[in-house]
């Protein structure tokens, strides 16, 4: 009853020095260059964080999971889209421990029961091979090893229903939220900005609508649910990166945009 890893060594690194030494260099990186040091104080109850590789997203995706950290959630229940697997609405990740380079990490299957009581959540294991997710957990283990995970995948699914169990979630402050999600793909460098950019202002202003106006995103239903909980529940958002495929590869012809934003 293990989520093995499946995209360990291609995703991101099979070895733990390997993970723990990329994740240093980011906040070496991020500590030298960031102005406004407030970000790192926050203290979000959900994240939008990418999925790609470490190499490509990875950075994005640190800053994020290292301001979840602040809170010091107790259970993290992380949220992303299937890739490899058409499925209708939401498979949990019904196991007991999740493998990451770097040890497991506990699921808290009594929880996931528990939200499987209140919403419709199968369990189809072929759908938990799945990178959205999987990419977040060793950044979990980095940075709350004690915390307990719950993984959700979703296919066709009404953004205002997962909106709902998102805020089930939230209303116990023991828990946070990681919402995964990569944004436009393969479109020149500014083609791709300006598509972009309707995605982060969406999550800025706190406006679903704006989402169907040109955002395009793999996880665009996990952000709408996000946003609707987030107005819900009066949480504040924070855009916290935002980049290209472009800034690690240097060709700009044909680039995927990464964010991540904090719900304060």
């Amino acid at each position: 009853m293990r989520r093995a890893a499946s995209v360990a060594g291609m995703f991101y690194p099979a070895e733990c020095g390997e993970v723990e030494g990329m994740i240093a260099q980011f906040n070496k990186i991020l500590d030298g260059a960031l102005q406004d040091t407030s970000l790192l104080s926050l203290r979000p109850r959900a994240i939008i964080a990418p999925h790609a590789g470490y190499i490509y997203s990875g950075f994005t995706a640190n800053v994020a999971h290292r301001v979840l950290a602040n809170g010091r959630p107790k259970r993290v229940v992380v949220i992303g889209p299937s890739h490899r697997v058409y499925l209708r609405g939401m498979s949990g990740s019904f196991y007991e421990t999740y493998e990451t380079p770097c040890g497991d990490l506990v699921v808290d299957r009594a929880y996931l029961e528990y939200l499987g009581s209140l919403y419709e959540i199968d369990f189809l294991p072929e759908a938990h091979a799945e990178h959205s997710t999987e990419t977040q957990m060793p950044f979990i283990y980095h940075y709350l090893p004690g915390a307990k995970v719950v993984e959700i995948v979703y296919g066709d699914l009404d953004p205002a229903y997962l909106a709902k169990l998102c805020e089930t979630v939230l209303k116990d402050p023991a828990n946070a939220i990681v919402i995964s999600t990569d944004l436009s793909h393969y479109y020149p460098k500014k083609r791709a900005e300006e598509l972009d950019s309707i995605c982060l202002q969406a999550v800025h202003d706190l406006n679903p609508a704006l989402l169907h106006r040109g955002c395009e995103a793999c996880g665009k239903i996990g952000m709408e649910a996000i946003i609707l909980a987030a107005v819900a529940l009066g949480l504040k958002p924070h855009i916290l990166d935002y980049r290209t495929s472009a800034d690690a590869t240097g060709d700009a012809s044909a680039v995927v945009g990464y964010m991540s934003a904090a719900f304060v």
